[in-house]
């Protein structure tokens, strides 16, 4: 009998699309059969669209792992980052290392007050979405979509990219990768 993943969702690509089709959405590149969730990820490196190994990635992984995945990515380019990204990363990076309901809730309504979505802002936005309620503990619980926070990761990981100088980009989304390599490494030994 196989143990229940760490830190990925599932252990190949095809049962994480048939589990959240909203990555096919998000994404033209489709997995084969029984290839393994890092197989298809590195594999997206080399398609015509290199970016969606991004997509996939932020999806892959369980929520708070995910989360920490986006937060390194923007540390690894955390010059290109204003100090709102700074800030919110701090919020989120503590958020991850002590997972509380309410500091997660207070986050979110503080990335969602800010007026320009910068990397920082779209990381908070995705920790905001990983919690049991998108609404305030005062009010009935509306449970997130399990696709949402991957979305949030996603989107922030893009716009840091997106700041990095294109002769350096694809080493940068490598190293992106590899990163994530690391982290889902517990289960695929």
């Amino acid at each position: 009998m196989s143990k229940e993943p760490e830190t990925l969702r599932y252990l190949t690509a095809q049962e994480l699309f048939a589990a959240l089709p909203e990555i096919a959405e998000d994404m033209t590149a489709r997995p084969a059969r029984d290839e393994g969730v890092m197989v298809f990820a590195r594999a997206l490196l080399d398609s015509p669209t290199p970016e969606e190994a991004v997509t996939f990635a932020a999806q892959m992984f369980r929520r708070r792992v995910a989360i920490w995945w986006g937060h390194e990515c923007l540390r690894h380019v955390h010059d290109l980052l204003g100090p709102e990204d700074h800030a919110m990363m701090e919020a989120v990076a503590a958020w991850v290392a002590r997972p509380d309901e309410g500091a997660r809730a207070a986050l979110l309504d503080r990335a969602l007050a800010e007026p320009v979505r910068g990397p920082g802002i779209w990381l908070a936005l995705g920790t905001g979405w990983a919690g049991a309620s998108l609404t305030p503990p005062e009010t009935p619980p509306v449970r997130p979509p399990r696709f949402l926070a991957g979305r949030g990761v996603n989107a922030a990981v893009l716009a840091a990219l997106a700041r990095v100088d294109q002769p350096r980009r694809h080493g940068t989304l490598r190293n992106f990768l590899s990163m994530a390599q690391d982290l889902a490494a517990p289960d695929l030994a």
